[in-house]
């Protein structure tokens, strides 16, 4: 696992440590308890899988750059064609609530983002946009994240999810709590929506991941904390689902979130889980953070709702090691 020291060089040092993870025990990092590496990245080496397999349900990558974990994630998938076709409009929506440095994690790393636009560009985006509704003054988040420079650089446009003019009214007649929400005009209006969130504790919803990351594509987000957070979170998808959840757990928040205070909070695991399906992608990524689905409300509330799977060991889950 990412960020456990390297010094255990010796074989009976080794069988100690895959002994942890096996019992399921936490390791200790900067004073944070950082969960096993559970079954879902497994422990074995590379694994190669014939381009006859059939796609999978969903990818988790371990051990490798941000670039380098999505670049084989969305290989798995069959590549960013897949997703996005010649001429078509994409919104990335990473986390970009806070003003704060890709050290801390309160954000989305920076290089993900900067790949995943390049991938769209590539596979023939006309347009690629980038936006938050963030929680810190938005330049600051925008510019301090590092997300701005590495989206620019990359072909996308930064569009601030700051401001009210950029958003109308649409309504959510399925949905438990939240029927209306204001929602931004272009997650309303693109192609191809590709939710890109940070793994992190929250200490609201528990954990903060594909679909507490789309709060950040409404206006009114403090509607949701006063009338039931959970079931607002398992709403809003109801309205549009992303067409791929990407979770960056290259560096996750594990304590204090969803900002955090310092690095201490944090620990790299190199690890990202890929998923077209919401509910699946935030079971498995709530994993990291040693929880179960169990542990989220908003979870099996939107399995109530039918927006996707749970239960792991339905899915055809693609485990790569770089």
């Amino acid at each position: 696992m990412a960020g456990v020291p390297d010094t255990l060089a010796s074989k009976e040092s080794d069988m100690h440590r895959r002994e942890f993870f096996r019992k399921g025990l936490g390791v200790a990092l900067g004073g944070v308890s950082v969960p096993a590496i559970p079954a879902l990245f497994g422990e074995s080496g590379k694994q190669a899988h014939p381009s006859t397999d059939p796609l999978p349900d969903l990818v988790a990558v371990h051990g490798g750059s941000p670039s380098a974990l999505f670049d084989a994630g969305i290989r798995a998938l069959g590549g960013m064609k897949a997703f996005v076709r010649k001429g078509q409009t994409v919104v990335v929506k990473p986390n970009i609530g806070w003003n704060a440095g890709p050290e801390r994690a309160s954000n989305t790393n920076p290089e993900l983002v900067g790949r995943i636009v390049e991938h769209c560009v590539e596979a023939g985006a006309r347009k690629v946009y980038v936006l938050d509704h963030t929680c810190d003054p938005w330049r600051k988040c925008y510019r301090n994240s590092g997300i701005q420079d590495a989206a620019r650089n990359a072909g996308a446009t930064m569009v601030t999810g700051n401001d009210n003019a950029h958003y109308g009214k649409v309504d959510i007649p399925e949905a438990e709590v939240l029927k209306t929400a204001e929602v931004h005009e272009l997650v309303a209006e693109c192609d191809v929506l590709l939710n890109v969130p940070v793994l992190k504790n929250h200490g609201g919803a528990v954990v903060s991941l594909a679909m507490k990351n789309l709060m950040g594509v409404v206006w009114d987000r403090r509607y949701w904390h006063r009338n039931d957070l959970h079931q607002c979170i398992a709403d809003f998808p109801l309205y549009r689902q992303p067409d791929l959840n990407i979770i960056d757990g290259y560096r996750a928040l594990l304590r204090n979130g969803p900002q955090g205070v310092s690095v201490k909070d944090t620990a790299v695991m190199k690890k990202m889980v890929l998923s077209r399906d919401i509910v699946a992608a935030d079971t498995a990524a709530t994993l990291l953070q040693g929880k179960q689905a169990r542990d989220v409300p908003f979870i099996a509330h939107a399995g109530r709702h039918g927006l996707g799977q749970s239960d792991l060991s339905k899915l055809r889950i693609r485990r790569i090691r770089l």
